[in-house]
């Protein structure tokens, strides 16, 4: 025979009602609890990194009053003779970027038979090889391109640095535009993603050999 009353919950009855009761208070937490848990979450949330794509330089014109000198050069290649010095380090890439710039010197007017190509061994010989293009006198412009790609030493930090400073080295010694076409990235598939590096380096160093060209010319009137 039962020992509780009709109607009288058991113990399990009970639990059963208190468990409900608390995930019931749980589920129902104030307006502000709940804000200030989402606001933890999205300071916990990591910032979502841009793709290569999202990343780009933005060109711009300068704003000049029409009363002012100005020496500006344009991409013109016609009656110019270009150097390239070119890595072979990284080739897949280098190749990419030397079809690129040959393309755009082609647009450019500049005659095959006026392009010099010197390939080099890597990156960190691209300064020595575009300072001896400079020396000779015999081109308006020097292009260097190459690849340099992050690895788990600082050797990369060491190589981009002293590309960098050393083509600008030799422009500076020289006073022969060089144009830095060294694409300096993480993996390969930037890399890959910029390969028109090779036709803008071509641009801004025909440009720059125009403008100092303009130079030359009024200097001497």
């Amino acid at each position: 025979m039962s020992e509780r009353w009709p109607g009288e919950p058991t113990k399990l009855d009970e639990l059963d009602e208190v468990e409900e009761g608390e995930v019931e208070e749980e589920e129902e937490l104030p307006a502000s609890e709940e804000e200030e848990e989402e606001e933890e979450e999205e300071e916990e949330e990591e910032p979502l990194l841009r793709s290569p794509g999202d990343q780009q330089h933005a060109e711009g014109e300068l704003d000049i009053p029409d009363d002012i000198n100005v020496i500006e050069g344009e991409p013109d290649g016609t009656r110019r003779g270009v150097a390239i010095v070119a890595s072979r380090y990284n080739g897949e890439i280098t190749n990419k970027l030397l079809a690129s710039a040959l393309e755009e010197l082609a647009e450019a007017g500049v005659r095959r038979e006026a392009i010099t190509v010197m390939p080099v061994p890597g990156a960190f010989e691209l300064p020595l090889a575009a300072m001896a293009l400079a020396k000779t006198r015999r081109f308006a412009c020097v292009v260097a391109l190459g690849c340099v790609v992050r690895g788990e030493t600082p050797h990369f930090e060491f190589i981009a640095s002293e590309a960098a400073s050393g083509l600008q080295l030799a422009a500076l010694e020289t006073g022969v535009p060089v144009a830095f076409g060294v694409l300096t990235v993480d993996v390969v598939e930037q890399a890959e993603a910029r390969v028109t590096k090779g036709a803008e380096a071509v641009r801004t160093a025909l440009e720059m050999a125009d403008a100092f060209a303009q130079l030359r010319a009024s200097a001497s009137r």
